[in-house]
């Protein structure tokens, strides 16, 4: 849409993950020059702007999920007027899981200019440590809180081929991961991300069953963002009869159905619930 004459411009500005040296260059000048500073948190804010340095004579208006819908009229009006409007969020760029999507959207409608200050990014900052393909990859953001709609979501995600990350709150690191491992196979590698360029940074690498020991024995703290490797493009061809032949001879030698299907999973790189499926559509004829 073309831009409308006499309208002000919206710019996004990242703000720093880690330390406060990290904010980009011009972070500063847009907080001294703005008219309006639209912020996540506005506590956080001027902790940020002391920190820095600088000042901000512009209004200083909140901007969160919670009044998102309703301010975003507000700040277009303003935006129509002609201001300079700054919109910061707590740690990272705007709109990335964060508030600005909604305001950038109705700017763009009204036919104001949008622009950004590029900064920090937990997403490709992960990427780049992960030791996992960078070709190609895509963004999940937060998976849903709910055990049922989390697995039904991963589930869907199974046969995605480029590397994926996430967030996620490390209260519910573990059961992400295990969801995870059920949806993706155990053997599935991937990175768990945490602190990234803050002073306890820890990336802990290995298969989805490996971090899964290692997230419930260890409680990790801190700001989370998860990589996990895409599917093969060639996954091994394993027909649900076989699948079940190998549970049925782990259940032979003694092992447990239930740990038998763990493992068979693992060892084919398969979601636990289609080998379920498997030993439960064999049944019938293995009696």
């Amino acid at each position: 849409m073309t831009t409308t004459d006499g309208a002000g411009v919206l710019v996004l500005a990242g703000t720093p993950i880690g330390a406060v040296a990290d904010a980009p260059a011009g972070l500063a000048r847009e907080l001294e020059t703005a008219d309006v500073v639209a912020a996540e948190d506005t506590r956080r804010l001027r902790r940020l702007v002391s920190s820095l340095g600088a000042t901000v004579p512009g209004r200083v208006v909140s901007y969160f999920e919670g009044n998102e819908a309703a301010r975003t009229a507000e700040l277009v009006t303003a935006l129509s007027g002609g201001s300079r409007v700054l919109l910061v969020t707590d740690a990272g760029m705007p709109s990335v899981s964060d508030p600005g999507y909604r305001l950038v959207a109705a700017a763009v409608e009204a036919g104001v200019r949008v622009t950004a200050v590029p900064g920090p990014s937990a997403v490709l900052t992960a990427l780049a440590v992960s030791g996992l393909p960078v070709d190609r990859f895509c963004f999940e953001g937060f998976p849903p809180r709910r055990p049922g709609e989390r697995a039904r979501w991963f589930a869907a995600s199974a046969g995605e081929q480029r590397t994926m990350v996430f967030f996620e709150s490390r209260h519910r690191l573990v059961a992400t991961l295990r969801a995870m491992a059920e949806a993706f196979g155990g053997s599935r590698r991937a990175a768990v991300c945490r602190e990234l360029t803050k002073t306890h940074e820890e990336v802990r690498r290995g298969s989805l069953d490996e971090l899964v020991d290692w997230a419930e024995s260890e409680t990790p703290l801190g700001e989370i963002t998860l990589v996990v490797e895409g599917a093969s493009a060639e996954p091994e061809v394993v027909s649900a009869a076989d699948a079940a032949a190998r549970v049925a001879d782990r259940e032979a030698a003694g092992e447990r159905r239930k740990e038998a299907i763990a493992s068979v999973a693992r060892e084919l790189g398969l979601p636990k619930r289609d080998v379920f499926d498997a030993v439960v559509a064999a049944k019938p004829s293995r009696e």
